[in-house]
C-alpha cells in the first residue's frame, strides 16, 4: 500500500503511472462524467437514437439553454455527460472535422474515424504535461454507408463501438436494463421508448420536458424529436404511470373529502 505521500504524488501527475498502474487523474476525470446527468445511445434497425437528461437546476434558468444533443452534421450527432465546458470543446473539433472532411474530400465523414480523431485528441491530454484530461464522455453516432453506427468516448480516450449504452450517472442501473430490453429489430420509436423507460429505472420522478430527445436515420438525417413525440413516447414507455395513478388516488380522495 503507498502511503498519502506517494499517493498525492502521483495524483499531481496527469501523466504519471502510479505504481499500481493507476492514473488518477483519468480515474478523477470519470468520476466527473459519472457525477453528470445520464444521456442515453440506442441503435435500432432504422437509426440512431438519443435521449438524455436536460432537467434545470433552478427554476429560473431557460430550459433551452442545457444542451445535451448536438448535431454535428446532417448524418451525426453527439450527446454528452460531464463537464459542459469540456464537452462544448470536444464537440466544436467535432463540428471542425467533420466541415472540413466535405470541404477537402467532398463526402461526409465516417462515424467511426470521426471518433477515433476525437479520441486520440482526448487521449493527448493523458500523456502531456501542462493539461488535464476532459472531464467529460461523448457518445457519437450516426450514418454511415447506409448503416447505424453508435460509439463512445469516455475520458482515457478509448472509443468503443455500442449497440446501446449509457455515459452520466446511474449507468449500473441503466445500462442493465438496456442489456435486458435491447433488441436488433427496435424501430426508431421503440427505441425512443426504451431509451425513456432506461432512465426512469435510474432516475424515479421526472416529466417530458425533463429530457431532450433526438434521433438520426438515412431518410431524415438528425432530428430533434418534438416535445409531443416525446410525451406520446413518455406515455407509451408506461414511465407516466406512476403519475397517473397519483392523480387518480387523488381523484378519489378528493370525492371522499
Amino acid at each position: 500500500m503507498m502511503g498519502n505521500n506517494d499517493q498525492q504524488a502521483y495524483d499531481r501527475g496527469t501523466s504519471l503511472f502510479s505504481p499500481d498502474g493507476r492514473i488518477y487523474q483519468v480515474e478523477y476525470a470519470r468520476e466527473a462524467v459519472s457525477r453528470g446527468a445520464p444521456s442515453v445511445g440506442i441503435r435500432t434497425a432504422e437509426g440512431v437514437v438519443f435521449v438524455a437528461m436536460s432537467r434545470a437546476s433552478s427554476t429560473l434558468m431557460e430550459a433551452e439553454s442545457i444542451e445535451k444533443l448536438h448535431k454535428l452534421d446532417d448524418h451525426l450527432g453527439t450527446a454528452s455527460a460531464g463537464h459542459v465546458a469540456d464537452a462544448r470543446q470536444l464537440i466544436d473539433l467535432a463540428r471542425r472535422q467533420s466541415q472540413g472532411n466535405r470541404l477537402r474530400y467532398g463526402e461526409p465523414v465516417g462515424v467511426e474515424a470521426l471518433t477515433k480523431t476525437i479520441t486520440d485528441h482526448i487521449q493527448e491530454n493523458t500523456q502531456r504535461g501542462g493539461t488535464r484530461p476532459y472531464g467529460a464522455a461523448l457518445l457519437i453516432g450516426g450514418i454511415e454507408d447506409g448503416e447505424p453506427r453508435l460509439f463512445a468516448a469516455d475520458p482515457s480516450g478509448t472509443p468503443n463501438e455500442w449497440k446501446a449504452t449509457v455515459i452520466g450517472g446511474g449507468r449500473q442501473d441503466i445500462q442493465g436494463l438496456l442489456e435486458e430490453k435491447w433488441t436488433d429489430d427496435l424501430s426508431v420509436t421503440a427505441g425512443i421508448e426504451l431509451g425513456l423507460a432506461a432512465l426512469a429505472a435510474h432516475e424515479d420522478e421526472f416529466e417530458p420536458a425533463d429530457v431532450a430527445v433526438a434521433t438520426i436515420t438515412e431518410a431524415d438525417g438528425y432530428q430533434t424529436v418534438p416535445a409531443a413525440e416525446v410525451e406520446a413516447a413518455f406515455e407509451a414507455a408506461g414511465v407516466a404511470a406512476d403519475e397517473d395513478e397519483e392523480e387518480e388516488s387523488d381523484v378519489d380522495a378528493d370525492d371522499e373529502e
